[in-house]
Order: structure tokens, then C-alpha cells, then sequence
């Protein structure tokens, strides 16, 4: 039975309520300068795309105007891509942009919703939009669209789904570069190849480490809970896995695929070398869980082996280089403990 969008959500997000996104801060606000369009560069002529849910749509013009979910957001823009409006998060209560965000600039496009649950279906239709963009983490759902006003949002303009779940990470990055190109977007220009070829050594880097035999766990926390992921379900781990990266598997798999959730109490139920922990604005920090005492206690703590998992890392050439990049210089320095 496929788990509810709700339940989705605290699986994915790793959060113990959705109430605690709340203090994220609130959407709905307006650029304070233009929103750009999505490509000057795009073809004149019809525009035809498939995606993830096999939707084929079908415009008299390719979209100028692309409204994105700030992980699809994050992606097209690094290929050159300029949404005029997103949704999801990319503000954090201080006013600075969420990491989530990538390379978006916040002041260049209008935000409809910061949190889950939370789209303004008003602005969305005063952007006029000819296209909006979403991963997928369950078939045929788009993320952070909510179920309440989905019906009216694909009212407005065609939607597009790209599927997350079970796809690796360079499967995502070519699908959205695909998606990119039909907007218009360069894949030859300088800033695409380089990051790609970025992206290809901090491949190769990683190719080392996995031989080397460390053995790493991949978590979220929450008050009360701590979740392990299951590599299979997540593009990035999928990645890691995929060149060598020892990642353990949870051996009890919540419904829905995604983790194992345990008890604080019961934080020691795997040993490992390293922990990489959930470091989105949702999940509770690393200071917060050391105050978990049998976290605290993981020999990997102990020896200062815990490092920060970029969940959610833009699926671009550009964002992941980044995201391998420092995940790769923080494994060189740790040993093996077990």
C-alpha cells in the first residue's frame, strides 16, 4: 500500500511533524527585482517533452516563463535556466537563502511557498506561467505540490515530473539537462563542462575511499526519532553506492522504503565508521544530537568522524561537483573504527 503524501514528506524530510517546519518562515513573497525569463535562447518553434509520469506536453512555443519546486529550480538554473517563480524551501528565517536553493538568486524570482502545505495558487496565476517543474519522490506526485490545490495548479499551466526515487543521481542530472536543453539551455557552455568534469573527478576520488573499506551510515534526526536511510530509494546515496561508497542498509525498513526509524535510545544499533547526518534546516542539528546520549556515545562521535550529508543537493553538474567535493575531503581524513 503506498504511503500517504503526508507520511512521504516526514519519511523524506526527516522530520518527527510537519509543524516544525514552521519556523522556516513563510512564502508567498515577491521578488524585489524582475523575475528573468527561462531562456532567451529557446527555439520559436512547438515545444514537446516527456516526462517521468509518461506526460507528453505539447506547447505552440517553448516555456518562457517556469515556475519550479526549488530542487528543479536549483537544477535548471545551474544549465542556464531562469525560473521566474519557485516554491518549497529557499528562505531561511534570517532572510538568507536556503542551501536547498542552490545557486537560485531569491531576489530574482517570486517565492509562492516556503513550507510544505504552502503555495500561493493567487501569485502563482499572476506569474502567468507557461510551465511548472517538479521532482517526484512517489509516482506520479510532485513535490511539495500540495494535494489541496493540486487540481487547481495544473489548471493554470502543464506540469512536469521527474522521477527521483530509484534513479541515480547522473540519471537525474541527464534528465534534467534534457529538460534544460528543450528550454534552451547551452550543455556546451563553460560553466556546464567544467562543473561536469569536476563532477567526474570527485567520481573517481570517491572510487578510492570506497576501497578502502569504511563502513558509513546515512541519517536524519528528529526529536524523538532517528532515521537510517535506505540507499537503494536516493539518487545521491545511489551514487555513492554505485563507485564503491560502503553505505549500510537498514534491515528493518519502515513502509514506504525510504528508513529505518529507531529510537534514540537505540542509536547504536549499527556500527560504523563514519556517520554522514542529515544537514537540511528541517533536521535536528549535530549539536542537538549529541545531546542524544547513546548517539553521543558511537565510537564515529567519539572520534569526530560525523560529517554533514548535503540532502536534497541540486541535480546539476555544478551542484553535485560541490556535494562530492566536500564529501569526498571530509572521508579522506577519516579511519577506520570498526
Amino acid at each position: 500500500m503506498p504511503v500517504s503524501r503526508r507520511a512521504l514528506f516526514a519519511l523524506v524530510g526527516g522530520l518527527a511533524t510537519v509543524l516544525s517546519l514552521t519556523a522556516c518562515g513563510g512564502g508567498g513573497e515577491t521578488a524585489s527585482a524582475p523575475a528573468a525569463s527561462a531562456s532567451s535562447s529557446a527555439s520559436s518553434g512547438p515545444w514537446k517533452f516527456t516526462d517521468d509520469r509518461g506526460k507528453t506536453i505539447e506547447l505552440p512555443s517553448t516555456p518562457t516563463r517556469v515556475v519550479a519546486q526549488v530542487g528543479s529550480a536549483a537544477a535548471l538554473w545551474d544549465f542556464g535556466i531562469r525560473p521566474v517563480g519557485v516554491f518549497g524551501p529557499h528562505k531561511l528565517p534570517d532572510g538568507s537563502k536556503d542551501p536547498q536553493v542552490g545557486n537560485v538568486d531569491i531576489t530574482q524570482v517570486t517565492g509562492l511557498g516556503n513550507v510544505w502545505d504552502e503555495f500561493n495558487v493567487e501569485q502563482y496565476i499572476s506569474l502567468k506561467p507557461d510551465l511548472l517543474v517538479s521532482g517526484m519522490y512517489e509516482e506520479g506526485v510532485l513535490w511539495y505540490v500540495p494535494e489541496k490545490s493540486k487540481d487547481a495548479i495544473e489548471q493554470v499551466a502543464p506540469t512536469v515530473g521527474i522521477m527521483l526515487t530509484g534513479k541515480s543521481a547522473t540519471q537525474v542530472i541527464e534528465r534534467y539537462a534534457e529538460l534544460a536543453q528543450s528550454l534552451g539551455a547551452d550543455l556546451n557552455a563553460p560553466e556546464v563542462t567544467q562543473a561536469k568534469a569536476r563532477f567526474e573527478a570527485a567520481t573517481e576520488e570517491l572510487k578510492k575511499i570506497g576501497a578502502t573499506g569504511l563502513k558509513v551510515l546515512m541519517m536524519s534526526g528528529g526529536p524523538d526519532t532517528m532515521w537510517v536511510v535506505n540507499p537503494p530509494m536516493y539518487p545521491d546515496i545511489l551514487h555513492l553506492t554505485q563507485n564503491g561508497l560502503q553505505v549500510i542498509t537498514p534491515d528493518k525498513i519502515d513502509e514506504g522504503g525510504f528508513w529505518e526509524s529507531l529510537s534514540w535510545e537505540n542509536a547504536d544499533k549499527y556500527e560504523a565508521d563514519v556517520i554522514l547526518y542529515d544537514a537540511r534546516t528541517q533536521a535536528l542539528t549535530l549539536e542537538d544530537m549529541k545531546k542524544k546520549p547513546t548517539f553521543a556515545k558511537l565510537p564515529a562521535v567519539q572520534a569526530g568522524q560525523v560529517y554533514p550529508w548535503r540532502a536534497e543537493t541540486p541535480f546539476s553538474y555544478q551542484g553535485y561537483a560541490d556535494f562530492l567535493e566536500e564529501l569526498v575531503n571530509n572521508l579522506k581524513q577519516a579511519k577506520k573504527l570498526t
